[in-house]
């Protein structure tokens, strides 16, 4: 990766950081990750390695489990490599036949990320989850309207960003 992608990569993971800091207002064992919209569209901006992918997922995991109050925060650790891969096989998928990929790239990228948090949490602290919700049923319930909403601002955020953002990024390498 050249030097430029990774400063592309590690503002947007730092503008990432701070929202993520921010939304820690909101209670819940599940909020809404903007964490992943920022990494979605660095990946979406510098189409990086498949590699690469892994560790811009492992270092969004590492911030999203520093700074949290969800259920089990560790579970970022696993699904945000594996939400960053889902996004850049899905942008590579669409970019040349559709012109807004970056949408169902982030799309796909949150709803894969959020699930996998949800299942990675179901199997490891099943009883922590079974203390505050009745069943496991009730826990699904409960975080996945919170999945897909972030998911759809998630995939309106970056479509909207990506313009201008791609925009600036031909002008520098011009």
């Amino acid at each position: 990766m050249k030097s430029q992608d990774i400063a592309i990569v590690g503002i947007l993971l730092a503008v990432g950081a701070i929202v993520r800091y921010l939304s820690l207002v909101i209670p819940g064992p599940i909020v809404s990750n903007l964490v992943i919209a920022f990494y979605c569209l660095a990946i979406i901006l510098v189409i990086p390695t498949f590699t690469e992918v892994i560790g811009i997922g492992i270092v969004a995991g590492i911030v999203c489990a520093l700074l949290s109050h969800s259920i089990f925060p560790p579970a970022n650790l696993i699904s945000e490599p594996v939400g960053a891969v889902a996004c850049l096989v899905t942008y590579k998928a669409l970019r040349n036949n559709f012109s807004l990929a970056p949408a169902p790239s982030t799309l796909i990228g949150t709803l894969v990320s959020g699930s996998t948090f949800v299942i990675v949490a179901m199997v490891l602290i099943a009883p922590a989850i079974l203390s505050k919700f009745t069943t496991m049923g009730a826990f699904a319930a409960a975080v996945i309207p919170i999945v897909v909403l972030t998911a759809i601002a998630n995939a309106i955020i970056v479509q909207i960003l990506y313009m201008p953002a791609s925009r600036v990024l031909a002008r520098g390498t011009a």
